[in-house]
This record gives C-alpha cells, structure tokens and sequence, in this order.
C-alpha cells in the first residue's frame, strides 16, 4: 500500500475512533489494533499520538469550513444560511463525543490551537457576516451588535461541551446544541425573519441541502 494511502488510512480509523469514544481514552494500541496494522506502521507516519490528534481535527475542521461555505454559497438569505448550518450541526453533533474539545484544552495543546484559529479566523467571521447581512435585509434587528453576538455564540458553542454545565445523565448533547442554536437565533430575528426561520424549520434535512 502506498505511503500516502496509509496515512489517509490511519487517519480517517483515528477520526472515528476519536468522533466515538474521545481523544484521551484512545491509545496507539487502539488505533493499530482498529486498523489492524502494528504500532511501528503508526509511528512511520507520524511522531506521536498528538501528531494525529492534531492531523485529525485539521482535516475535520476543514471539512466543517467547508459545509459552511458552501451552506453560504447555496443559501438565498440570511436565514436560509441558519438553516442549512443547523442542519450540517446536527448531523456533526449527533455523532460527536462530548469530551472533545475539553480533552484537546486540557491534553492536547497543538490541536486546540488548531481549533482556536479555526473558530477565530473561520466561525467568528461567517457568524458576522451572517448577521450583518440579516440585519441589511431586515431579518435581524438592526439594534444587534453583530461582534457581541457573535463572540457570544462562539462561547456558548464550547459551553455545550462542559459535562459540569449540561452532565450527560441529565442532557442529551444533541439536544443541548439545538436549543442554544435556536436561542441565538430568536434572540437576533426580527417578526419578519421569524416568521422565515419557523418556514425553513419546516423542510426535512434533505429538502433543506437540496432545495
């Protein structure tokens, strides 16, 4: 097999791996044995176990740019964009283990710089784009500081993966992102852009991407 096969290989096991059951709990043992490869294979393409980590998130954080440009792209207002995010969310949140991003803060520095510089340079500035084109086309209240909101919803976001906050026995983590979503949401719409975002609300996930 190809070097480059093995690696995308090797990468794409981990990511599962990591999405399922978190960052910490997974060992190069776990990956190789996933893989069924040895740990040397492992430890050919990559320096250590925070190597990957960092490599995996990279790729799924460019994956998630990804859908949020091309959720800017097809959207025809600034609701429709809200939509079509909430959609990609809850397809990435239903398969996301909670710890993630507490696990990269705390052990995995490389890759949390690497999510930091994702959500300040990528989210932050779609989040305000968004929403001063909501508030140009009179869907969100012209009132709105778009910065505040959006530096606001960028900490909620994390809030949701703190199991002091929301404890897993208590909430399901799908559910916890939903309902912030729609929070931010009705709290920046005006009458007009509510009444918007309840129609799109209507359409199924797919008729949403499609439509």
């Amino acid at each position: 097999m190809e070097d480059s096969n093995t690696r995308e290989k090797i990468l794409k096991g981990a990511a599962g791996l990591f999405m399922k059951y978190g960052v910490r709990s997974i060992s190069m043992d776990d990956i190789a044995r996933h893989l069924s490869v040895s740990k040397k294979t492992l430890y050919q393409h990559f320096a250590d176990k925070e190597d990957i980590v960092t490599l995996v998130f990279r790729e799924l954080l460019e994956e998630n740019q990804r859908e949020m440009e091309e959720a800017h792209r097809l959207a025809v207002n600034a609701i429709d964009e809200l939509a079509r995010l909430s959609t990609c969310m809850k397809k990435n949140v239903e398969e996301m283990n909670t710890s993630l991003l507490f696990d990269l803060q705390k052990y995995y520095p490389k890759a949390w710089a690497v999510w930091q510089d994702f959500k300040q340079r990528c989210v932050y500035e779609s989040i305000k784009r968004n929403v001063d084109q909501g508030i140009a086309e009179g869907n969100y209240r012209p009132e709105v500081n778009a910065e505040i909101v959006s530096i606001m919803r960028m900490a909620l976001v994390e809030i949701t993966f703190d199991d002091k906050t929301f404890p897993l026995d208590k909430f399901k983590f799908a559910e916890v992102q939903m309902q912030i979503f729609d929070h931010f949401v009705y709290g920046v719409v005006t009458e007009q852009g509510k009444k918007l975002y309840e129609k799109c609300r209507e359409f199924k996930p797919a008729e949403i991407i499609n439509r």
